[in-house]
C-alpha cells in the first residue's frame, strides 16, 4: 500500500475542488453568448485532442478492448450516460444559478451508491443511510425560498433548469455505474478518450463552432478555461487519489458546492452584471451544509 502523503494529496484535492467549483460559474458567464451544445462540443473536442494525443503518445490507450462482445453494451451505456450528463448540466445552467446546480448535482454520487446497492449487491451502513436522509432533508431546506414556485410551477424556467440537473445527476450515475464494471477489464483513460471522441462527433450537428468568433476577450478566456478544466481537474484528482487516502480526498471534494456558493456570492457582489446569485437565507445555508455533509457521509460512511 503506498504511503499517504497529505502534503501532496491535499493541495491536489483542493486544486480539483477549486476547478470544479469554478466550472459552473465560468460556464454560466459563457452561456449568454453561445449555446449549451456549442460549449459542450468545445469541451469534448478540446479534451479529445489533448487527452487523445497524450495517452496515444504514451501508449496508454486500448480502445479496441471497449468494443469486445463483453464490454460493448457496458461501453454504450457509459458513453451515453456521460454525454447526457454534460449536455444536461450545461442546459440546466441556462435556467438556474451555479450555486443551485452544484447543490442539486450532489444527488449524482448518491444515485450511484443506491444503484450499487440495488444491482451490485453492495451494503449500506447505518451511517450511509443517515447521509441519504440528510441529503433528502437538506434539499428542500436549501430551496426553501423557491419551494412554492417549484411546487406550483410559477417559475417554469427555474423548474426546467432543476429538471435538467436532475437528468444530469441521473445520467452521471448511469455512467459511473457502468464505468465501475468496465475498469475491471481495461484502463479508465481508454473509456474517457472514447467518450470525448463520441461527444465531439455527436454534438457537432447541434453546435455552432464559428459563433466563438464573436466572443469578447473574456468569452475566449472562459472558453479556454472550460476546455482545460476537465483535464486539469481530473489529472489533479487522479494524482491526489494516488498520494492520499480516498476518504480524505472525498472529504475535501465535498466542499465543492459550498465553494461555488461562496465564490458566486463574492463575484456577484464585485461584479453584479456577470452572474445571478442564488437568494440564500440562514435556512438555505443549513440546507446546503446538510446536503454536503450527507453526501460525504453516504460516500465514506463505511470507512474510518
Amino acid at each position: 500500500m503506498p504511503q499517504s502523503n497529505w502534503k501532496v494529496g491535499l493541495p491536489l484535492a483542493l486544486t480539483t475542488a477549486f476547478m470544479w467549483a469554478l466550472l459552473p460559474i465560468a460556464m454560466k458567464g459563457l452561456l449568454g453568448d453561445i449555446s449549451a451544445a456549442t460549449v459542450t462540443w468545445y469541451r469534448f473536442s478540446g479534451a479529445a485532442l489533448l487527452a487523445g494525443a497524450y495517452y496515444g503518445w504514451t501508449h496508454q490507450l486500448h480502445l479496441g478492448q471497449l468494443f469486445t462482445r463483453k464490454l460493448l453494451p457496458l461501453t454504450t451505456f457509459a458513453v451515453l450516460g456521460l454525454l447526457g450528463n454534460y449536455i444536461a448540466y450545461a442546459s440546466g445552467l441556462s435556467y438556474i444559478t451555479a450555486g443551485a446546480v452544484q447543490v442539486l448535482i450532489q444527488l449524482a454520487p448518491l444515485l450511484l451508491l443506491l444503484a450499487s446497492v440495488i444491482w451490485l449487491g453492495e451494503n449500506f451502513s447505518p451511517r450511509q443511510w443517515l447521509g441519504v436522509l440528510m441529503v433528502a432533508t437538506g434539499l428542500p431546506l436549501f430551496f426553501n425560498q423557491r419551494l412554492q414556485e417549484l411546487v406550483t410551477g410559477a417559475d417554469p424556467e427555474y423548474l426546467i433548469g432543476v429538471g435538467f440537473i436532475l437528468i444530469a445527476a441521473t445520467t452521471w450515475a448511469t455512467y459511473g455505474f457502468f464505468q465501475k464494471k468496465i475498469v475491471t477489464s481495461t484502463r479508465p483513460q481508454s473509456l474517457l478518450v472514447l467518450i470525448y471522441l463520441a461527444g465531439t462527433l455527436c454534438f457537432l450537428p447541434m453546435a455552432d463552432p464559428t459563433r466563438v468568433i464573436e466572443l469578447s476577450p473574456l468569452g475566449w478566456t472562459l472558453l479556454l478555461f472550460l476546455t482545460a478544466n476537465t483535464l486539469i481537474a481530473y489529472g489533479a484528482f487522479a494524482k491526489a487519489m494516488a498520494a492520499w487516502e480516498a476518504s480524505r480526498v472525498s472529504a475535501t471534494l465535498s466542499l465543492v458546492p459550498l465553494m461555488t456558493l461562496a465564490l458566486s456570492a463574492l463575484i456577484g457582489r464585485i461584479w453584479p452584471d456577470y452572474i445571478e446569485v442564488e437568494p440564500l437565507n440562514w435556512i438555505s445555508w443549513i440546507g446546503a451544509f446538510a446536503v454536503v455533509s450527507g453526501s460525504l457521509l453516504a460516500a465514506v460512511g463505511r470507512r474510518r
